[in-house]
């Protein structure tokens, strides 16, 4: 008697919260498409396949749904991200390096670039007056978080004698500028070039 009660609890528990993350991704979705000001939770109740009540039962408000819709994203951008730079893990001690962070370079440049991580950064920054902290947030979540997963990566390999000793954190820092900092000027660039001259110049600089 107990199992089957404790069973439907968590079935229960489970359609929550997976209506809670189908209503944070159709919210997502709609801020992207239109804006803060232009969406309205019909459209969202729409997008996430619930009924509009369904939504406040969830999120009481408007600003709660973006703040949180955004930040969820956010969460999912950085998991990528970070999931990347985990293939360093796997580098042997003894192997050159250039490959697996040739590897890293290109994986990152698409997550950097990809539809979800620009709506991100776009709706972080559109709604600053009114949401201060949101930006700062996406910053921690996907960018900051990522650069301490790099740089306890890089700190191994220069453990291991395969990159020169060095401040791993400012080394992941310049990895991640090297990166990002063609894509404001040669968007149009094929991010495998971009990578591979990232590579280039990281590896001139802290190769051994």
């Amino acid at each position: 008697m107990s199992s089957e009660v404790s069973t439907g609890a968590g079935r229960t528990a489970r359609g929550r919260i997976e209506r809670r993350q189908a209503i944070l991704d159709g919210a997502f979705t709609v801020f992207a498409r239109r804006g803060y000001a232009q969406a309205c939770v019909k459209e969202i109740a729409q997008e996430a396949g619930v009924a509009k009540p369904t939504v406040y039962n969830h999120l009481t408000d408007k600003e709660s749904l973006y703040r949180e819709a955004v930040e969820a994203a956010a969460d999912r951008i950085g998991a990528q991200r970070i999931a990347v730079v985990e293939q360093l893990r796997d580098v042997a001690a003894d192997s050159d390096p250039r490959a697996p962070l040739t590897m890293v370079a290109h994986g990152l440049l698409q997550a950097f670039d990809s539809e979800d991580a620009r709506a991100v950064r776009q709706l972080a920054c559109a709604q600053a007056a009114q949401f201060p902290d949101l930006a700062v947030t996406v910053r921690e979540r996907t960018a900051l978080q990522v650069r301490c997963a790099l740089a306890d990566r890089l700190a191994r390999l220069v453990l291991a004698g395969r990159l020169r000793p060095c401040d791993p954190e400012l080394a992941a820092e310049h990895f991640l500028v090297l990166l990002t900092g063609p894509l404001e000027y040669r968007p149009d660039a094929a991010p495998d070039t971009l990578g591979d001259a990232a590579v280039d110049i990281f590896l001139r600089a802290y190769g051994t």
